[in-house]
């Protein structure tokens, strides 16, 4: 399974005044099973971006492939699309409106034809996936508190069983703990269910421990892909676009340009705990 974008763009507001080229000439190819962050500034076309992935945007020009076929074809199916690549929208209340969140995990497997008894139960697989108490299954959804919304509406998309899963800001407005809490659940299903993650994030520290590869956005157009560690080593260059790199990147710095024989290009405190250790062995 792969998603290829070749030279996608799209400009919201065309032919009026208020025109503005969101995604310009975007070339990128996204592999089963990887787990991608996408990072930049606001208005860099993260949001935008991801929106194509699944057919909701739909290109001015360029070609979006998945698995070898145009999803702009006349006969490609984009419902099913929707379905195999889901989107966590940064807002989970932009996602809830049944009137218990059982109800609300059951509606998109509903939507694919599946009747009550196999909706039922794929909805309570993906709440348990998801983290969810069993004592919330039958409250109301816009009762539960922001962490517990997030993973519900984690829980409506995992119940179609994407082959890829798209979070946008899946941590804003969360606690330390929450925070974790979601990575963690999101971490662990990407290695557990081998399915392809993309995350939307404006922490630095979380797409460095978690994600393997990073795609960087600026002014709708790709400015760095590549490895965490490839990506922080250019940290100047993300400083001039409005970016930064993770804290312990800035301390491993400076303590090379100190003279300590470290390893300057690490993005974790683990990597840097690893790096100091070694000196002292």
């Amino acid at each position: 399974m792969s998603i290829i974008l070749n030279n996608v763009s799209f400009t919201y507001g065309e032919g009026t005044a208020y025109e503005m080229q969101a995604l310009k000439n975007v070339t990128l190819k996204i592999d089963d099973g990887e787990f991608i962050g996408i990072i930049g500034h606001t208005g860099s076309g993260k949001s935008t971006l991801i929106q194509h992935l699944n057919g909701l945007m739909k290109a001015v020009s360029g070609e979006i492939y998945f698995n070898g076929r145009d999803i702009y074809e006349e006969d490609f199916d984009l419902r099913e699309l929707r379905t195999r690549v889901g989107l966590v929208f940064q807002y989970p209340e932009h996602q809830l409106f049944e009137t218990t969140v059982f109800n609300d995990v059951c509606f998109g497997p509903m939507n694919q034809g599946f009747d009550k008894n196999e909706a039922g139960l794929r909805a309570f697989e993906a709440l348990r996936m998801a983290g969810v108490p069993e004592k919330l299954y039958y409250q109301p959804p816009f009762d539960l508190s922001g962490g517990q919304k997030r993973r519900v509406a984690i829980a409506g998309v995992l119940a179609m069983k994407p082959e890829v899963l798209i979070l946008d800001e899946p941590t804003a407005g969360l606690d330390p703990k929450g925070r974790d809490e979601i990575l963690d659940l999101i971490a662990g299903m990407h290695k557990s269910k081998k399915m392809t993650v993309i995350l939307v994030s404006h922490s630095m520290e979380d797409v460095a421990k978690y994600v393997q590869r990073i795609i960087v956005m600026d002014e709708g157009q790709v400015f760095l892909d590549g490895a965490p560690r490839e990506v922080f080593k250019y940290y100047k260059e993300l400083e001039k676009i409005g970016l930064c790199a993770p804290e312990v990147t800035y301390l491993m710095e400076d303590l090379k340009a100190r003279g300590m024989a470290i390893d300057g290009d690490a993005t974790t405190v683990e990597e840097a705990k690893q790096s100091i250790l070694k000196l002292f062995q």
